[in-house]
């Protein structure tokens, strides 16, 4: 498996490593297959793929990595938990450590992704954030967890998503960002063809809720998984599709 990309993020620290996959690379077949025939990098299990694959993609994945990865049951919320500490699957959509050789990571296909890391290489962490989890406060709790751990200046990485002029949301989503934070409403944009629905931009909305918690440098942000059909799994554009996945340790 050669196919993967790499943060962009300008990290002090040499110890820490990081990548996320593309939808290429695998043995995943059919609509969890890759581009043009290729063999699919798929690691959901609950997605309907032949469950042999599914463990052969991460098998493979884990052969690249210090340790098998942390894996999370994601159901779009806010805990956070320390990926050291972590047995058998957990309902979490972020996890953190501060031991090297612990692999933090989350799935998705169109949902933001995000890495983070210390300047210094002493805490990394990785989250899953859909619309809802960026309401409720999964970055800030990571960011919070990281900080609790000894993070000083942290730098994070928003990885593959759902681009700005693909993810139309309803009026309601709008306005629940709005009244937590009334500078949110820059991320979205009136479809003139659709009254009441919006083009609503995860990557900016990622970015304004960590600018509020001070001290954060943000990298990526430039993806866009519905039309790049390439490279990306998009659960938006094909329904029936895999998972890929965004991870982050210390070496």
């Amino acid at each position: 498996m050669a196919d993967f990309i790499r943060p962009d993020w300008l990290a002090a620290s040499t110890n820490i490593g990081a990548l996320a996959t593309l939808r290429t690379g695998g043995v995943s077949a059919g609509p969890f297959g890759g581009a043009e025939g290729q063999g699919g990098l798929n690691f959901g299990r609950n997605v309907g793929d032949d469950p042999a694959a599914v463990e052969t993609n991460r098998a493979r994945l884990a052969a690249l990595l210090p340790a098998p990865p942390v894996w999370l049951s994601q159901v779009h919320g806010i805990n956070v938990v320390d990926a050291a500490k972590v047995e058998g699957i957990v309902d979490a959509d972020a996890s953190f450590t501060s031991q090297p050789g612990v692999v933090c990571i989350v799935q998705t296909a169109d949902c933001l992704p995000v890495l983070f890391c210390d300047a210094e290489g002493r805490v990394v962490g990785a989250a899953h954030a859909g619309w809802r989890g960026l309401l409720n406060g999964v970055l800030e709790h990571t960011v919070a967890a990281m900080r609790g751990a000894g993070a000083g200046d942290i730098l994070a990485w928003l990885g593959p998503a759902i681009g700005p002029l693909q993810f139309e949301v309803g009026a309601e989503v709008r306005q629940a960002f709005f009244e937590r934070d009334a500078l949110t409403d820059t991320a979205f944009i009136p479809v003139a063809a659709n009254p009441g629905k919006y083009l609503a931009d995860i990557y900016s909305l990622a970015r304004l809720r960590l600018q509020g918690q001070g001290g954060i440098r943000c990298f990526g942000g430039h993806y866009c998984t519905v039309t790049d059909v390439t490279r990306f799994y998009s659960y938006r554009r094909d329904k029936i599709t895999g998972r890929m996945a965004s991870m982050v340790w210390i070496g």
